[in-house]
């Protein structure tokens, strides 16, 4: 991996626009108008922390909580409730650690997954209308390159991580 730049380095003009526009994503991602509408669309009652926990719960196998809360960015007791709301809901379960019997993982439910469907498809759709005047290969060329800006995002903040702890 190249070494980052030094912070007093200059930062392209490039880079402050990808991240003015990444905010600007953020921002209408995370509104609550916009959640309440999925949730209304997708006809799941989830709030916003519940919904990127079961999201995250879908996308992987079976992990602790506290995995699940590093993987967010989380405090472990911010997931705890979070997994308990679902846990009521049916959306998942509490399974055995296969590696420690004392421990636990938490798994999506069929139930769950329904949810994380209906969600998806609601959301897909919104995107679909939004950006129904690009191109396939366009569309095929923004996939690529978020999830490779995801990747090393990913990759940063486990080395950042590893820095830190050795501190």
């Amino acid at each position: 991996m190249p070494t980052p730049p030094s912070a007093e380095a200059p930062v392209s003009t490039a880079m402050q626009e990808i991240e003015r526009a990444l905010s600007r994503v953020t921002y209408l991602a995370r509104g609550v108008r916009q959640h309440d509408r999925l949730m209304a669309l997708a006809g799941v009652a989830l709030d916003r922390a519940a919904t990127a926990l079961l999201r995250q719960i879908a996308d992987s196998e079976p992990m602790r909580p506290g995995e699940l809360a590093a993987r967010l960015a989380v405090e472990a007791s911010h997931v705890t409730r979070q997994v308990q709301q679902l846990q009521k809901a049916g959306l998942v379960t509490r399974v055995p650690d296969p590696d420690d019997r004392r421990a636990q993982r938490i798994q999506i439910t069929p139930a769950g997954e329904d949810a994380v469907n209906r969600i998806r498809e609601a959301s897909t759709r919104g995107m679909q209308m939004a950006l129904a005047d690009w191109s396939p290969q366009e569309l095929r060329q923004l996939a690529t390159l978020f999830h490779r800006m995801v990747d090393d995002f990913l990759s940063y903040a486990i080395e950042d991580e590893e820095t830190v702890a050795k501190d």
